[in-house]
């Protein structure tokens, strides 16, 4: 009796064990089945401390913008720029769209800039890139000041002299006579992916050290914003705020690199409405190197009217593609035409760096200097080519331009050409130079002069060319200048008196 009972235990036992493993199996496999592991299948369920393998993608992962902007705070300054009023005169050719920037502008200034009523301050940021005090701003931020005084995150405050400027990128590089500063360090701005996340830092409306967040919009942006003749324009579109006082401020990756320097926004209030826009770091290596250097930006060039391609284009000049840009006319003597870059060719590359807009490709171009050669690949017809050009500068030569080098000429801001003969007969007068097209320069900073204006006197020099106007003009930087002339359509003589 005993023995049947203990080998009934001993069976009952048995099939618990059996259906109990049997359950843990089924209950396992079901549950497999039903919820595939992380990283085995396609899930769009995370952990919240889920991180990828390397750290590269984790940063590009994370939302945590602590680390970046500890880095960059301490890197970015405030900078006032003080202006006589003499140079801040009433201009009613103002540019309506420098109300896009966010320094140097008509939201920033402290006191009415129309007034008379004694020194008038404006307001932007800067960047720290060297621990002996060189800084990196924006063009606008100190144009034509008298005093720049600079700010640092510390207190700290300093007068700053101005190293280079280059009104075509909106750049400058000042300094500050100091020791072991905190700097940034310089990111990639190719690298650089629309939807990335960003960091603006900088002091809008004079409120120092403000960090806002965003995402890459978009690259090579062009928004017609720059009016300086031979002007660059490829822009980094961010939506992190940006506001008057930020221009000039630092726009940095998750890494803390400075990635572009904020300098505009798109705007119909004069704050922020959505978009910024910065100059990508890249350019700013280009100038700075070039302001250190020489003291002035070495511009090379390839020659070339250009379009974007589109649809209508393409129809008109039967263009096998849309990605490219199509190539108008090429200038006689210069580095395209002496690589034999025709018109209808489609420009695709510059050493074999893609570009697909007028934007893109004068980056790429922004980057040499003259007389340095690289190759530009063109699509002519259905075939492709790679030739070599070897850049030039805008004289057409391919020398280094430095500081002392530059004429007063070239800082007009304008295009001429000496009157023709039926003009000459109308007039009365035995020559003199047209003023055919005006950019950002001191013509139209400093008069309010117009384009189809014949010049016939400079300082009371009679001028019959454009060779005349560069000779009166030469050696006068920093001094007094009066230009007498005329309108063809308007009766009596003009008057323009400004300083170089």
């Amino acid at each position: 009796m005993k023995t049947k009972n203990l080998l009934l235990v001993i069976f009952v036992a048995i099939g618990s064990s059996l259906v109990t493993v049997s359950a843990f199996r089924y209950l396992s496999e079901k549950q497999l089945n039903g919820t595939p592991m992380l990283g085995e299948y396609p899930t769009n369920v995370r952990f919240t401390n889920y991180k990828p393998t390397t750290s590269e993608n984790y940063m590009s992962a994370s939302t945590d913008f602590t680390n970046a902007a500890a880095l960059t705070t301490p890197t970015v300054v405030h900078i006032n720029t003080t202006y006589s009023p003499k140079q801040r005169s009433n201009n009613s050719n103002i540019d309506p769209f420098r109300d896009f920037f966010g320094g140097n502008d008509f939201w920033n200034f402290r006191m009415d800039p129309y007034g008379n009523n004694g020194p008038k301050e404006s307001s932007g940021s800067g960047v720290i890139i060297s621990d002996d005090g060189y800084i990196v701003t924006n063009n606008h931020v100190i144009e034509d000041g008298d005093k720049i005084t600079v700010i640092l995150n510390n207190k700290k405050e300093y007068t700053a002299t101005v190293v280079g400027s280059d009104p075509s990128t909106d750049l400058a590089l000042l300094k500050i006579e100091a020791s072991n500063l905190p700097f940034i360090h310089f990111g990639n701005s190719d690298s650089t992916k629309v939807g990335e996340w960003v960091l603006a830092v900088g002091n809008p409306f004079n409120l120092e050290s403000t960090v806002t967040a965003g995402i890459i919009s978009a690259k090579g942006r062009n928004i017609n914003i720059l009016k300086d003749k031979g002007s660059i324009e490829s822009f980094i579109q961010t939506d992190a705020a940006v506001n008057p006082g930020n221009s000039g401020g630092a726009l940095v990756n998750l890494h803390g690199d400075l990635i572009g320097i904020n300098s505009a926004i798109a705007t119909p209030t004069g704050s922020f409405a959505g978009y910024s826009f910065a100059v990508p770091v890249n350019i700013v290596k280009k100038v700075v190197n070039d302001l250190v250097k020489f003291g002035v930006v070495q511009r090379g060039y390839l020659g070339v009217s250009i379009a974007n391609i589109n649809e209508d284009l393409a129809k008109k000049y039967d263009i096998k593609t849309l990605e490219g840009i199509y190539v108008d006319a090429v200038n006689d003597g210069s580095a395209a035409a002496e690589a034999g870059i025709k018109s209808g060719d489609v420009i695709t590359a510059i050493n074999d760096v893609k570009v697909t807009s007028t934007s893109e490709l004068q980056e790429q171009i922004s980057r040499y200097r003259p007389n340095d050669q690289i190759t530009v690949t063109v699509m002519r017809g259905d075939k492709q080519k790679v030739l070599n050009a070897r850049l030039k500068n805008a004289e057409g030569e391919t020398s280094i331009v430095r500081k002392d080098q530059v004429s007063s000429f070239a800082t007009l801001g304008a295009d001429f050409q000496n009157i023709t003969s039926e003009e000459k007969k109308k007039l009365g007068v035995n020559g003199g130079v047209k003023v055919t097209k005006l950019y950002d320069g001191k013509l139209t900073k400093n008069t309010d002069i117009r384009e189809g204006f014949i010049i016939t006197k400079v300082d009371n020099k009679l001028i019959n060319n454009i060779d005349d106007l560069k000779a009166a003009l030469q050696n006068k930087s920093g001094q007094g200048v009066m230009i007498e002339g005329t309108y063809p359509n308007y009766g009596g003589t003009y008057f323009y008196a400004f300083r170089m």
